[in-house]
């Protein structure tokens, strides 16, 4: 049964308990966000039962192992746990957990489940327990700005998209003074965990947080939960991070519908760039999900050295070829942060970042005799538009905002160039068309898969059961996912095991690795075998809408699935 005020699922409760925030509470819902408010999610079974946590062994790092540890001297070292059925059934505990919840970075569909799970392992498992959603992110802990969250608080927002729930935001806790803000916050509420849901930039400031207060004798134990669209935060014991099943669903149906109007028009060439500044999993879980006629992916590109000149040439060369078989048309998939993996390009940018750290663009142009000879002869082969995208203002690091660069528009120019070129010299003699596409901000807040429904929720209840248990410094971690739900393995992962370090400003800075696609990884080998075929014979795929029944709605990517070991 629904709390009051919701009307058959269909509106949010309308009277919000004191001191919330309104959020959905004003909101009304479509038919089928209403049927996914009571959905019943599956546990588990490790986590339907009497819990014990195994430790495992001592960790180390992913790198440079001696500089965590000086980094870390509260955490390095310790060992991984394991949640496993206890021995004996025990009745809720007569304890008054208090724990914190934050939304850290860019959405990503399933962040309301990880709550809900926590929420119901404390419902579940403790009695008189109180959970609190820090509002806006980061910046809500260090201001101490919070709502309580209550059952019927969280209830219209149990299986929805979003994080509207409390909000999320990109602030850090990095200095020492926010530090000393944030364990002002967790004396004040008297914390006894805080779970911050985030990406790897957040749960490396979720590290340091929980290193911080160790030593400063806080008791507030600090658990992250892997959240990003992108795919680059995994690991063997952290096999994929939530939303990113939900947001290429997304995208792959609007590329096969991008697809069904290319064949239909028989006319235009579809430049589709997709999210992902670091890495290119996105880019290839769409192209195995909806065969592309040409797909770039960034690893490679780096890999190969490749020049934008051969980028362009690669793409010439098969909308030649399909010219002559008659397809004028055509689907081209491209990562956000094409730009960032071409290293004449990273040169470019780096000089750039230099010199516009120092001096003013002029109209005059003197600051580009600051430019190497390549560099300079790079920029001036760039198109004008992409030109004055490279010099915007820099984000708070001091760096290009790739995202802000139309890849895809700069591509079809440059392709367009390259076949008139071409047209001249009469190996090329048909129209060239070409559309240009974002998606984007579209995969980030839908509704979550099946997939991600259960892994959040199951991610949210382990964090609570890792609170509860005493941890810190350690990551949600649900394995064997290729299993059915019942069958899936339950534990945390030590932070500082995924650390690295850079070298910044002088100073050593952690960082958890970003997982970046691995061209000897099972996803792209398979990719690599196909798509000589796509690119000349048109093996489109419209996967359709994302479905929660029927034979496809618990079918996970294919990514997971193929580095889980299952065929193509």
């Amino acid at each position: 049964m629904a709390p009051s005020g919701i009307n058959n699922g269909r509106a949010a409760p309308g009277n919000p308990p004191s001191g919330s925030i309104p959020g959905r509470l004003a909101s009304v819902y479509s038919e089928l966000q209403g049927s996914r408010l009571d959905v019943s999610l599956p546990l588990p079974s490790v986590l339907r039962n009497s819990i014990d946590v195994v430790d495992g062994p001592p960790s180390s790092a992913a790198g440079n192992p001696g500089e965590i540890a000086k980094l870390f001297p509260n955490l390095f070292g310790q060992p991984s746990a394991i949640l496993v059925t206890g021995s004996e059934a025990k009745a809720a505990l007569d304890e008054n957990l208090r724990i914190g919840v934050v939304l850290s970075g860019g959405q990503a569909p399933g962040g309301h489940n990880v709550i809900s799970g926590i929420f119901d392992y404390l419902k579940d498992r403790t009695k008189g327990s109180t959970l609190y959603g820090f509002k806006g992110g980061p910046a809500g802990i260090m201001n101490c700005k919070y709502v309580e969250l209550t059952k019927d608080f969280i209830y219209p927002y149990r299986n929805q998209g979003g994080f509207d729930m409390i909000c999320s935001g990109r602030d850090k806790i990095e200095t020492s003074e926010q530090f000393k803000q944030a364990a002002e916050t967790a004396v004040k509420l008297n914390l006894d965990g805080l779970v911050v849901i985030g990406g790897d930039d957040s749960n490396t400031n979720a590290c340091l947080l929980a290193e911080n207060f160790r030593g400063n004798n806080v008791k507030t134990r600090v658990i992250g939960c892997p959240k990003t669209i992108d795919g680059d935060l995994k690991c063997k014991e952290v096999p994929t991070s939530f939303g990113f099943d939900t947001a290429c669903k997304i995208y792959a149906e609007m590329i096969g519908n991008v697809m069904m109007d290319a064949r239909s028009t028989g006319k235009y060439y579809h430049f589709v760039r997709l999210m992902g500044r670091a890495a290119s999993h996105i880019t290839l879980e769409c192209a195995l999900q909806t065969h592309p006629n040409i797909t770039i992916i960034g690893e490679e590109v780096a890999s190969k050295k490749d020049t934008l000149k051969n980028v362009t040439d690669y793409i010439t060369n098969i909308i030649c070829k399909r010219a002559e078989l008659g397809y004028n048309y055509g689907v081209i998939l491209i990562p956000e942060g094409l730009i960032d993996f071409i290293p004449e390009v990273q040169q470019l940018i780096a000089e750039l970042n230099e010199i516009l750290a120092h001096d003013v663009v002029d109209e005059a142009g003197m600051w580009k005799k600051k430019l190497r000879s390549q560099s300079q002869q790079l920029f001036e082969f760039l198109p004008e538009a992409i030109q004055e995208q490279l010099l915007l203002e820099r984000d708070p690091h001091g760096n290009v905002q790739v995202a802000k660069i139309e890849t895809e528009k700069m591509l079809i120019q440059m392709v367009e160039t390259e076949l008139e070129t071409r047209r001249k010299t009469g190996s090329y003699n048909k129209q060239f068309k070409g559309q240009s596409h974002f998606f984007g901000y579209e995969g980030r807040c839908g509704l979550p898969s099946n997939f991600d429904s259960n892994y959040c929720y199951a991610l949210g209840y382990a964090a609570g059961a890792l609170v509860h248990s005493g941890k810190t410094g350690l990551i949600s971690s649900v394995g064997n996912l290729g299993a059915p739900v019942a069958e899936w393995t339950v534990g945390g992962t030590a932070l500082t095991s995924l650390m690295d370090v850079e070298r910044r400003h002088g100073k050593f800075k952690p960082v958890i690795k970003k997982a970046m696609v691995e061209l000897e990884g099972a996803p792209f080998k398979t990719f690599a075998s196909l798509r000589d075929e796509w690119a000349i014979e048109n093996r489109y795929v419209s996967p359709g809408p994302l479905q929660f029944s029927g034979p496809t709605a618990n079918v996970s990517n294919h990514t997971l699935m193929l580095e889980l070991g299952a065929q193509a």
